[in-house]
Formats: C-alpha cells, structure tokens, sequence
C-alpha cells in the first residue's frame, strides 16, 4: 500500500443555511415524496412484479434498492426525524429520483449542501484529530481507516510494512482479492475474520455509508471466502487480526495494536502497532523504513 499522510486541508463540510425558501418544517420530506410519487418501476428499470399495483410511485423500498440507501433511513429522511443527509447519499437519490439539474440542485439546497458539490468534490479524508495522532505515533506503525476500511493515511513504518500489498488501499479488498494476503497475514483466517466483523459492525452504525453498501456488494460477487464471513456473523478482535504478517524481505514480523477513534470523526478509527523494544521485529521494522527511503531504480553505472 504505497500511500502517503495528506496535508490536512480545512474543514469544510459543505453546508449551507436556508432551505430554499420552504415554508414547511420538512421540505426535505415532501420534496422527496413527491419526487418519488413522479417515477413507476418500469421508468426506474424495476421489474413491475404486480400489474394491478396500487403504489403511487415507488415505494420507499426500492428506493433503497437503486440508492443502497437503508430503507429505514430513506424513511426518516421523509418523516423529517434524519435531515442532514450525505454528499454520497444526495447524488444516488438524485440518479435514483431521475432529478434535472434544477431538481437536484434544490435535493443539495434543502438537504443544507452547496449544490456545486458533488460525489467527487468530498473525498474520504483522514480527520485532523486522527492525524495529529497518526503523526504523534512515530515510529510505530499506524494507519487511519474510513468506515469502509480504505486506508485514508499512513505511517511511514506502516507503508515500508505494507508495501508487499502493493497499490491496493482497502483492507477488505486486499485481504480478498490480493494474490499474496494469505501468505502475508500469518493469521489471515483471524485477519480476514476480524474485518468482515469490523466492516459489519460499520455498516450498522453508518446505514447511509454507500461506499460500505458498494464495497459489500462487489465483495460478495467476487468472494466466496467473504460472503460466507459476512453471512456468518462472526465476530472477531481487530487488534490481533494484523499482529503478525510474514514481509518477503524482512521475514516475520509481530506488533501489538491499540485502536484509537474520536467522536468527531464517526466511524474514522487509527490503528498502531509497535513491536517488543529490542526484538527481532523491532529490527525488521527499521530495516523496512530504512529501505523504502533508498532512491529506485537502476544503480548508477561507473567507468
């Protein structure tokens, strides 16, 4: 995983005041339901099971099916109990509801979002205070992780040890679909395990998160290994699940993790590992970082 800790650049959650000149105390709400009662499954590409159907429209339900939204967080967001609603959650109910671009310019203004945002516009950022963290951890190895378990930052110890994994910056793809995990996860039953559960456990907490929806999805079309994890429910400790891995170059290598998160960054979680004082691992660890400092490429030719 060859990723680098970013700048940290201001905080801007894209917000904004008013909403749009409603009167009601749930614009949002009804401005939903009436542009769910415009659409028919066949116009949404959903198969019409009943042909003497009586559903104005679609029914919240598959609402949820084109968004990956849960339903019953769809619910809350026409009841008026949920009212600030993702960028991500925003731009799929604006493909879901088939929205112009005036359309979903007011779903932006009346969920509080600056319209000229976008899916892309708001990337997954490691928050401030898991980064001063991650930067107060030298040199252990430390990596801060999005609610989906992509890999938002790194410790420079954390990429020397992860480089065997290459490009890939989700844990749960790397684990699954990576050609080399078993062999670098000495323990990769626990490891693959433990992430699933942790991936779960997210999935739980954040029901509006579409990239845990996609990530779930894509996993079990392409892994046998994690749709029978993710449909056993079982449940492991993350802080063992990476404590050993066996690097190509420096042999085995075992850390003892502690995790850390903070309430202003729900879901976001730092994990850092260090090695005993003065052991074997300790040593390998700085072999690594010590390495992955020295320029690539060919060695300079002499006369």
């Amino acid at each position: 995983m060859r990723m680098r800790v970013p700048a940290v650049p201001a905080r801007d959650t894209g917000r904004t005041a008013g909403s749009e000149g409603d009167a009601s105390d749930n614009a949002l709400g009804e401005y939903l339901r009436r542009c769910r009662a415009r659409l028919d499954p066949s116009s949404a590409g959903l198969p019409v099971v009943a042909p003497d159907r009586r559903v104005e429209g679609l029914r919240r339900e598959e609402i949820s099916f084109l968004t990956g939204v849960s339903a019953d967080y769809y619910g809350r967001l026409e009841q008026g109990r949920e009212r600030n609603p993702s960028v991500r959650v925003v731009e799929a109910l604006s493909r879901a509801l088939q929205l112009d671009p005036d359309g979903r310019g007011r779903l932006y203004r009346l969920s509080g979002i600056n319209p000229s945002l976008g899916p892309d516009s708001m990337p997954a950022r490691v928050h401030p205070a898991l980064l001063r963290l991650l930067e107060d951890s030298s040199p252990a190895v430390a990596y801060a992780l999005s609610p989906c378990l992509d890999v938002l930052a790194v410790s420079r110890r954390a990429q020397a040890l992860l480089s065997p994994l290459g490009s890939e910056s989700n844990l749960v793809r790397a684990l699954f679909t990576h050609p080399k995990a078993r062999a670098f996860f000495a323990e990769w039953p626990l490891a693959a395990a433990a992430t699933v559960h942790t991936l779960r456990r997210n999935a739980l907490r954040c029901p509006d998160d579409i990239d845990i929806t996609d990530l779930v999805a894509e996993m079990s079309a392409r892994s046998a290994d994690f749709n029978g994890m993710w449909e056993s429910g079982k449940e492991a400790d993350l802080h063992r699940a990476y404590g050993t891995v066996v690097h190509p170059d420096a042999g085995r290598v075992e850390l003892t993790y502690t995790s850390f998160s903070r309430p202003a960054a729900p879901g976001q979680l730092l994990l850092v590992g260090a090695p005993s004082a003065g052991s074997r691992s300790a040593q390998a660890l700085t072999y690594l970082t010590a390495m992955s400092a020295l320029p690539r490429g060919p060695l300079p030719r002499h006369a």
